[in-house]
């Protein structure tokens, strides 16, 4: 979250979103890290691997820092702070793009997943990650629609952490499904705040909103068209990707 909230923002307001962008960082840290605990991934990842967690947990401290410094009163700080953003969703959506491609090149992506929503849906949130966000910080004098706009932005982000503290094999064949669908309670939480302390919905929440939800269904959609086969098998063509099912599968002898 960056730059300036107008004095006249109400307390209240500002506390209620520094609460919600710290829980959304804690389910992504949560989700990594009850990953690492159980053995499931490991410092001896390939490099790619390493470079997005230092890129993703840079944006987590500086989201932290920006909700702490604007809660605290501290617009100098918060506005100087905010334009690292710039800099940091592109490079965000980059390294996002990167590890899709390592993972489905190494491995075919996780096996609860089918390969093709896994790239085209992948890719598709994580585009509009990087344009709610960029929004958000073009509309930065207006707090109304800045903050709102962020946080679906960084709700997109929780996937990653929600899909690593959910039984995922048991979602089977509904896991990504299942995982973005959990990514829209974060706005949902925030759009029935707003209905019960002004009697209305910002329509900041039903902009925001209607893109994520409305790339997540045409991305499904295409995902499942043979342009959508064939990108997937360009992109695995020649890797041990390649060798995987397209559809999300339980490897021989798996348990939980």
């Amino acid at each position: 979250m960056a730059t300036l909230a107008p004095r006249s923002a109400p307390a209240r307001d500002t506390r209620f979103f520094m609460i919600m962008m710290l829980a959304m960082a804690l389910v992504i840290v949560a989700g990594f890290s009850f990953n690492l605990a159980m053995g499931r991934s490991s410092f001896a990842a390939p490099w790619p691997f390493h470079v997005h967690g230092v890129i993703f947990m840079a944006w987590l401290a500086l989201t932290a820092m920006q909700v702490l410094t604007i809660t605290g009163g501290n617009r100098t700080l918060h506005r100087q702070l905010g334009r690292l953003a710039y800099v940091m969703i592109p490079v965000m959506v980059a390294a996002g793009l990167l590890i899709i491609t390592v993972s489905l090149r190494t491995t075919g992506g996780p096996f609860f997943f089918a390969k093709n929503e896994f790239l085209v849906s992948n890719t598709a949130g994580l585009l509009v990650f990087g344009g709610l966000a960029f929004w958000s910080l073009r509309v930065r004098r207006h707090s109304g629609w800045h903050r709102r706009l962020m946080l679906v932005a960084m709700s997109v982000l929780t996937g990653p952490g929600l899909g690593r503290l959910l039984p995922m094999p048991l979602l089977i064949p509904h896991a990504w499904t299942a995982t973005i669908l959990l990514t829209f309670a974060f706005p949902l939480i925030g759009m029935i705040a707003d209905w019960r302390r002004d009697g209305r919905v910002h329509p900041a929440w039903w902009w925001g909103m209607g893109i994520n939800v409305g790339v997540f269904a045409a991305s499904m959609a295409l995902a499942y068209t043979p342009v959508g086969y064939a990108l997937t098998e360009s992109v695995t063509a020649g890797s041990p990707g390649a060798a995987r099912p397209m559809e999300a599968f339980l490897p021989p002898g798996f348990a939980m």
